[in-house]
């Protein structure tokens, strides 16, 4: 029965428990990708909780792979001191430092969601997507040229090579969420009639030329994940069976692990929503493609979270809001479980958490305490 403390090995990487930080969008960087002092205290808060991965959000491969002027980047060599010290950090704190590499495709510039809408015009740019179909009422996108297709291809490639100059250790693709390697796999977004569209092998080979090109960019001891949306949950769209296979020929190319979530791509999409509602995609591709998987999606407490994991659903939980409410998480579920010695507080922290300790045996004494 696997547990939630118990390492992770991937390759030549292994994770201190099997809690990790989902990449989460911060929206901050201020025009240039680099990062900031916000994602520095952000990201280390979580791995002094205990998180045994932490993952920077989407880090954009090329500038017009941007969700927002303001997201991050790993486009160029300027970026490297900002991530060293992130990697470096993270890393000093007990986590695996974690990248997710991604191009927005037909949802790029945007404003942060909190200002709606598109990007100002004097910061905006024309979006690519494999086809002229907009997601929505955003701005329809230009279709890539072939030559441009494969200039991202490489430009993952790159990216790949610096995440591991910078000092990360496990590398993640954005293929889910209605972003661009999403946008190829789905035939709701993909309309090409060429060698990158059509059939499931046509809308399939954007991704798989990505991961073959960033395989062979990093090192043998580094794990490389693929992050999918299991279903696009709309009539026709992309399903959890062609998950499967496309899994399996991850697996091929030296894909260690693939974190399942689903949706993003279409806005008529209609979710079943409920606790560890994408638990279901993730056992399906563990089973069918016989490779590790991240399960994500509303997993909020240790038990469920135990849960998953004992009953073979999944190898790694992934938390997002969760960690954003409580970046102490994984400490809190370690006393919940009983598992202190897997997860032990930090000596400088052991006064707040021994007080809390007290303050919450108190309470629960005047609880029990009859009225005076």
């Amino acid at each position: 029965m696997t547990d939630l403390f118990e390492p992770l090995t991937l390759r030549g990487v292994t994770l201190r428990n099997r809690i990790g930080v989902s990449p989460m969008c911060m929206y901050c960087c201020g025009g240039d990708g680099k990062p900031t002092e916000w994602h520095l205290q952000h990201l280390l808060s979580r791995a002094v909780g205990g998180a045994g991965l932490v993952m920077t959000e989407a880090a954009a491969v090329v500038p017009e792979g941007r969700i927002s002027p303001d997201d991050l980047g790993i486009w160029g060599d300027q970026h490297l001191p900002g991530h060293a010290r992130l990697a470096g950090g993270i890393a000093a704190l007990g986590a695996v430092p974690a990248i997710q590499l991604a191009h927005a495709g037909r949802k790029a510039s945007r404003n942060a969601p909190w200002l709606h809408g598109p990007a100002p015009a004097a910061q905006g740019w024309t979006p690519l997507a494999p086809s002229a179909e907009a997601f929505g009422d955003y701005a329809v996108p230009r279709a890539m040229t072939e030559a441009e297709i494969l200039a991202t291809i490489e430009a993952f490639a790159a990216a790949a090579k610096r995440s591991v100059a910078a000092g990360y250790r496990f590398i993640e693709l954005h293929a889910a969420h209605g972003y661009l390697g999403h946008q190829f796999l789905s035939p709701l977004s993909n309309r090409r009639n060429d060698a990158w569209g059509g059939d499931f092998d046509g809308r399939a080979r954007f991704v798989l030329e990505m991961t073959r090109a960033v395989r062979a960019a990093i090192p043998d001891d580094l794990p490389l994940c693929v992050r999918v949306s299991h279903t696009d949950w709309v009539e026709g769209g992309w399903t959890t069976e062609e998950t499967v296979e496309l899994s399996r020929r991850l697996r091929a190319l030296g894909v260690d692990m693939v974190d399942v979530s689903s949706g993003g791509l279409h806005p008529d999409q209609t979710i079943t929503l409920g606790p560890g509602y994408q638990v279901p995609g993730a056992q399906a591709v563990r089973q069918g493609a016989g490779l590790p998987v991240a399960a994500v999606g509303m997993i909020t407490e240790p038990a469920q979270a135990q849960a998953i994991l004992a009953e073979g659903r999944a190898d790694l939980i992934l938390l997002a809001r969760a960690m954003l409410r409580d970046p102490y998480w994984p400490l809190r579920a370690a006393a919940a479980l009983g598992r202190t010695t897997a997860l032990a507080v930090p000596p400088q922290y052991e006064r707040g958490w021994n007080t809390l300790g007290a303050m919450e045996r108190d309470d629960d004494l005047a609880e029990a305490m009859p009225a005076l």
